[in-house]
C-alpha cells in the first residue's frame, strides 16, 4: 500500500501495523468459523440444536470478564455477540438447521 507524501511517516507506520493486525484478525475469524462449522456438522450428526443459549451466555460472560486493557468488557461483549450471531447464521445455512 502506498502512502501519500503528506502523511507523516509515523502515522503511515502505525496504519501499516493496524493493517497487519486486521489481516491477522481476518485469518483468526476464518479459523474460528471453520471450527464452528465443524461443530455444526457434529451437532447435526448427533441431532443437537444449533443454538445453545447457555453456551453463548457463558462464552460472552467469560470473554467480557477477561477483556484486557484498553478493551472494555461491554465492547468485547458487543463484538463477540456479533461474531457469535454471524457464526450461528453460517452454521444454520451450512447445516440447514434452525
Amino acid at each position: 500500500m502506498s502512502v501519500p507524501d503528506s502523511v507523516p511517516q509515523e502515522l503511515a507506520d502505525l496504519r501499516r501495523q493496524i493493517d497487519a493486525v486486521d489481516a491477522e484478525l481476518l485469518r483468526l475469524l476464518a479459523s474460528r468459523l471453520e471450527l464452528v462449522l465443524a461443530v455444526g456438522e457434529l451437532k447435526r450428526a448427533l441431532r443437537l440444536a444449533v443454538y445453545d443459549p447457555e453456551r453463548e451466555r457463558d462464552l460472552l460472560a467469560r470473554l467480557a470478564s477477561s477483556a484486557p486493557s484498553p478493551l472494555e468488557p461491554a465492547l468485547v461483549r458487543r463484538v463477540f455477540e456479533r461474531i457469535v450471531d454471524e457464526s450461528r447464521s453460517a452454521e444454520q445455512r451450512r447445516t440447514g438447521a434452525r
